[in-house]
């Protein structure tokens, strides 16, 4: 019989899984960090739809949710100024949030992998959606006057 004395530690923690993605993460204090773990969470889930190895349970929910994100009826109508579109961008992401903790821990690991280096791309997505438009209607204007 082993003796399990003061300084034991169990096995597990003495010799970790190698190549296992970290799912834990800090937790996100305040609503903001909530807010983006649950938006982390759901791109997550959006980029791992194409995954063999992600269920079907998952890939129906994110099915579920894009479509009440398209379709005219909504909780709140989006006639309403404010609340009509913040139905849209808090409850869809919490749905696919949830959607991605039925995810394979490996498929959620690399998923969000991919998603922190999704910021780096912001600006040349302002650049491409505002900056060019803008600059060719001003060509556009100064052509045509």
């Amino acid at each position: 019989m082993v003796s399990v004395g003061r300084n034991y530690l169990p096995p597990h923690s003495v010799f970790p899984t190698v190549n296992q993605p970290r799912l834990t993460s800090r937790r996100p204090t305040g609503p903001l960090g909530r807010f983006r773990a649950v938006w982390r969470d759901a791109l997550a889930l959006l980029l791992s739809l194409g995954d063999r190895r992600t269920g079907g349970q998952a890939k129906l929910i994110a099915a579920l949710a894009v479509l009440y994100a398209l379709s005219p009826i909504d909780l709140i109508p989006d006639g309403i100024p404010v609340l009509g579109v913040s139905d849209d961008l808090l409850i869809v992401p919490a749905v696919l949030a949830f959607a991605a903790r039925q995810l394979p821990a490996p498929v959620l690991g690399v998923a969000r992998s991919k998603v922190e280096r999704l910021p780096r791309l912001w600006p040349a997505v302002v650049v491409a959606l505002v900056v060019v438009p803008a600059l060719l209607v001003y060509g556009l204007i100064r052509l045509l006057s």
